[in-house]
């Protein structure tokens, strides 16, 4: 049998450009995606729209890049297009794009950004509306999404004086693996949409500043294409969304310690996606009901969860804890639970031997009014130290936390807390969003000075020292809303917006 890969011209492919006949071209090869309309967890419109002709450009954002091979049969892939017979997308330029480039050209040089939430605001002014919606929604009213960051604003600093802080070390170990800060590059899903280089900009500024990076499961790059992308020595994690067939599972975990990864953070606070309404509302705003047949069976898809619903189908609902004994007999990899959030949740996973958990809520984008990382930290802590004689920082059990970070003083009230190393996600991805992997780098560069001067005024010369004495954290439970009179909630906060009607047509 001849495994010679089939030609075939771009005329032939624009032939097949109905519902009952789809051909699309990715990457220069052609795919039948007739029976995979329907099933499109994005809906068919989409993929209709791009019937005939080559939606690579509108594939490369939402899709990790072997999307479409693992979930379309060999039959469907039907060969590799004729070069040059393929008519180009008239991709219109808007009015809105335009003024968007402009906002681009007008930010400001990386010297005037002095901290994170500065990433943010521009990051708002220069990303597209789908992109931005996506990265920056969270559950229902959005009140978890801010109580994150608000939660560190109710832990205090109890400074050390008259200590020779001279010299300062705020490297530290992570599962093992050196990072110079105390921190992690957490996953975050579809990385081009903010940036054509998507994650490998965080891949290089990692590199660049000594600290871990997290691949995410949906990655806009390969997985393989991150790996390749470190450094010699570079280490890397790996965040992994459970499929329901668990043999695709068995081989992307053996493929990434294969690899080199150094630790699997297996995500537990998704088995069914948050309402993240500004991601839902963008959605709507995309469809045309004009467009729509009443009997189209595409109506029945559920579309509503927007650019999360359209990657994330996959995730297994019924993965438990029977699970785990599994997890373990296919990899000697450290396993961390990403996404506890009680006391209870850690205790059974340290008494199942994992190497331990991140106290997270998924970024505020699942069940809104979950408690923020840092204050489950502070009754992991209190509880496990009282029921199995814990205490921490701990090698065996590490406790890590992410959620709402902002500033290296964030990390060193966790750090002192208890927490081994924090997690940063969202301001990476506006970091390289706004200014590619100048901004990731910078990012990282802001953290390094604030680490500096923070430790050198908390009187902690190296992270060992950054111990519980130094926080007051009794205020941690006292929950309360951000206000609107909060410069901060003003500056980076977007108001929940309200459906919007319809464009109203001029009666003729």
């Amino acid at each position: 049998m001849s495994s010679e890969v089939k030609v075939i011209s771009g005329k032939t492919v624009a032939e097949h450009n109905s519902r009952e006949s789809c051909w699309i071209i990715v990457h220069d090869h052609v795919y039948d995606v007739t029976e995979f309309l329907d099933d499109h967890p994005g809906g068919s419109k989409i993929i209709l729209k791009y019937a005939g002709k080559d939606a690579t450009a509108e594939y490369d954002p939402i899709h990790p890049p072997d999307a479409i091979k693992t979930n379309l049969p060999p039959e469907k892939h039907l060969g590799r297009v004729e070069a040059g017979t393929v008519a180009k997308v008239e991709i219109k330029v808007t009015d809105q794009e335009k003024e968007r480039q402009l906002r681009v050209n007008a930010r400001p040089p990386l010297s005037e950004v002095l901290n994170l939430h500065d990433f943010e605001a521009i990051a708002r002014s220069v990303m597209t509306e789908k992109a931005w919606a996506y990265y920056s929604s969270a559950a229902d009213d959005e009140i978890t999404l801010r109580e994150n960051h608000a939660a560190y604003h109710r832990i205090w600093f109890r400074p050390r004086i008259l200590r020779d802080v001279t010299q300062l070390d705020w490297s530290t170990t992570i599962l093992g693996q050196k990072s110079s800060m105390p921190i992690y590059i957490t996953a975050t899903a579809l990385g081009k949409l903010g940036h054509p280089d998507g994650e490998l900009n965080l891949t290089k500024a990692a590199a660049n500043h000594g600290v871990i990076q997290m691949i995410p499961t949906l990655a806009s790059c390969s997985f393989d294409e991150l790996v390749d992308a470190a450094q010699p020595g570079q280490s890397q994690f790996l965040q992994l969304y459970v499929n329901k067939d668990r043999n695709i599972i068995k081989r992307i975990v053996q493929h990434a310690e294969k690899r080199g990864i150094k630790g699997l953070f297996i995500t537990v606070d998704a088995p069914q996606l948050g309402r993240r309404e500004k991601d839902m509302r963008m959605k709507f705003e995309e469809a045309d009901p004009d467009q729509v047949s009443k009997n189209d069976k595409s109506k029945e898809v559920d579309r509503s969860q927007g650019a999360a619903r359209a990657i994330s189908s996959f995730i297994d609902p019924s993965l438990c804890w029977d699970d785990l004994p599994w997890f373990k007999s296919i990899t000697k990899m450290p396993l961390i639970l990403k996404g506890v959030q009680c006391w209870e949740d850690a205790l059974e996973a340290y008494d199942q031997g994992l190497a331990g958990v991140v106290l997270s809520n998924h970024g505020g984008r699942q069940l809104d009014f979950a408690p923020s990382g840092v204050e489950v930290l502070v009754e992991v802590v209190e509880k496990l130290g009282a029921k199995r004689g814990l205490t921490f920082p701990n090698e065996k059990f590490q406790l890590f936390v992410d959620g709402g970070v902002r500033r290296a003083t964030d990390v060193l009230k966790a750090i002192a807390l208890g927490a081994t190393a924090v997690g940063i996600g969202r301001p990476f991805l506006y970091a390289y969003s706004s200014y590619g992997v100048d901004g990731a780098n910078h990012a990282l560069e802001i953290l390094r000075d604030e680490f500096e001067m923070a430790m050198r005024l908390l009187g902690a010369r190296n992270i060992k020292e950054v111990v519980r004495d130094m926080v007051d954290a009794s205020s941690i439970h006292q929950h309360i809303v951000a206000v609107p009179e909060d410069k901060l909630y003003h500056g980076n906060y977007e108001s929940m917006q309200s459906v919007r009607l319809r464009e109203i047509k001029a009666s003729l």
